[in-house]
């Protein structure tokens, strides 16, 4: 029995016990934030949310080269937080699914929420 002081933590340890994540599962979730560390990947996902895009019109809106861009849509798509189509020769990139979105969605409420609170 664990205890501070006066009072027992068994019962809120349990529930903690119960409902954790396999360790497996929260290694993936760490490794989906660790994509989400890097500066132009947010810009890359950021540019995607309103339409589709190739690979040259993502490197001219951000100002690199499209080796640059590719480099990273690699990382995007092994994720899946990226898909892809052909058209021609041509490949456009997209949000995989609105998850991608809400996530992004919420980090920026985070830090919004976050600097109002300091004002």
């Amino acid at each position: 029995m664990t205890r501070c002081g006066q009072h027992s933590h068994e019962a809120i340890l349990d529930k903690v016990r119960h409902d954790l994540p396999t360790d497996e599962l929260l290694f993936d979730l760490s490794d989906l934030f660790r994509i989400f560390g890097d500066t132009t990947r947010i810009k890359i996902l950021f540019s995607l949310f309103e339409s589709e895009m190739c690979v040259c019109a993502i490197a001219e809106l951000l100002g690199m080269t499209q080796s640059a861009i590719s480099h990273q849509l690699k990382t995007l798509k092994n994720a899946n937080l990226v898909g892809n189509r052909r058209e021609g020769k041509t490949i456009y990139y997209y949000l995989s699914d609105d998850h991608v979105r809400a996530i992004i969605a919420q980090g920026f409420e985070h830090l919004i929420e976050e600097r109002n609170e300091t004002k």
